[in-house]
């Protein structure tokens, strides 16, 4: 590897090492993953039962290898089996080489249900492990969270948590000291421009990726959708209707780096916008067989829309962008979506544990294939080179938005 690709692999491995600091989930599951979740549904059996009289190749192996480790391993007598068995299951899982597809073990099930629901308690804020200076660094506060409240700011250097230093390779442990009971308070010592400031904040139940909005000039309302969580669509309609009671007549919806989240949740806010019996979206399954999803109801919205897109904007955005677009609902402004065009479904099985696993693709209203092409947008827009966090841009530095605001004017 060359060290033009050494660099590149650092950078990927920083920004996929972004995580919500009260629970252990990566950047990517938020931000690369479009689910059909499933509540009260049946369990699946995870394992067949043994007593079957057919042995399969697979089986004979793993006991084979079974007995090589009883036999020789140095430390067979400390073996976890649980550990082995959820070890085994994960290798086979990822034998398919299809990223989207995954065994989640039953005990990080929990926290993968809270970045689907979108809420955790603890104080609210997004950050990157730093592995060059051994520093854990706060990405971003969530907008309205505690932290935000205190005064937690983009760029602060976690030095320590409850009287605790913590470094890079801490960054796991760091996430699971700050998570706590809803009202108990943590202590954090931030460096911000060479000085220690201390913070005292207080845990309390926070929705991960809520959904902001202001008006802008010439009635423009602007509204923010980072995720495609539980009841988003409702959130998104209370924020729409609120910007219209002070008078927006446009609107722009800003999906970048929107990495997707539930599917309903994306088609639904498509209706808002969308005559009854126009095409959301179309898909198909391992067998061939389409299902159409169509706007159910009357369109709630008549007004002028733009889309903010980027190469972040992946799944949910991307039926949400592509309906609105082949519909000409909507003008796109930005850059190519990053192309994410399946559907994993989350199956829960009789342990406790899940299988994430892809089980359609989907298509734009106009039949076009999305997955590993993304969408471009109607008009492309770069943000400046300088601007590295889209997270602390200003208003008058952001070209996209900018561009936006200018169709809008028209």
């Amino acid at each position: 590897m060359d060290e033009n690709q050494k660099s590149k692999s650092k950078n990927v491995y920083k920004i996929i090492m972004l995580i919500i600091l009260t629970a252990f989930i990566t950047f990517m599951v938020t931000s690369l993953s479009l689910y059909s979740y499933y509540t009260n549904k049946p369990a699946y059996t995870l394992i067949t039962d043994s007593s079957s009289a057919d042995t399969s190749e697979l089986d004979s192996y793993l006991n084979s290898i079974d007995k090589l480790i009883s036999k020789y391993y140095l430390w067979s007598d400390k073996i976890d089996q649980n550990k082995l068995k959820e070890g085994a299951i994960s290798g086979y899982v990822s034998g398919l080489g299809d990223e989207y597809t995954e065994y989640i073990p039953a005990s990080e099930m929990e926290k993968f249900t809270e970045n689907i629901t979108g809420s955790f308690v603890g104080i609210g804020i997004y950050m990157i492990a730093d592995e060059e200076n051994d520093q854990i660094i706060v990405y971003y506060p969530i907008p309205n969270s505690p932290a935000e409240k205190a005064g937690i700011k983009s760029g602060d250097i976690i030095k320590s948590v409850d009287g605790i230093e913590y470094g890079y390779d801490d960054f796991d442990v760091i996430a699971s000291k700050i998570k706590g009971i809803d009202g108990t308070e943590v202590t954090l010592v931030v460096e911000r421009k060479g000085k220690e400031i201390t913070f005292k904040v207080k845990r309390e139940k926070i929705e991960l990726n809520p959904i902001t909005s202001k008006i802008l000039d010439n009635n423009i309302g602007y509204i923010k959708l980072p995720s495609f969580d539980e009841k988003s669509s409702d959130h998104f309609k209370e924020k729409v209707d609120d910007l219209v009671s002070q008078g927006a007549t446009s609107l722009i919806i800003d999906l970048r780096n929107n990495g997707g989240g539930i599917v309903d949740e994306s088609t639904t806010i498509a209706n808002y916008f969308l005559d009854k019996g126009k095409t959301i979206m179309t898909t198909k399954d391992k067998n061939g067989n389409e299902e159409i999803t169509k706007a159910e109801k009357d369109k709630i919205y008549n007004m002028p829309v733009v889309v903010l897109v980027n190469e972040n904007s992946a799944s949910a955005s991307e039926i949400l962008t592509a309906a609105l677009k082949d519909n000409k609902r909507a003008k796109i402004v930005g850059n190519t979506t990053y192309g994410k065009g399946v559907i994993q479904t989350v199956l829960t099985l009789t342990d406790g544990s899940g299988l994430k696993i892809t089980t359609a693709e989907y298509f734009t209203p106009s039949g076009t294939e999305i997955h590993k092409k993304g969408i471009d947008p109607d008009i492309k827009v770069e943000l400046p080179k300088s601007i590295t966090n889209i997270y602390s841009v200003s208003e008058d530095d952001d070209t996209q938005l900018q561009k936006a605001i200018s169709e809008l004017s028209k």
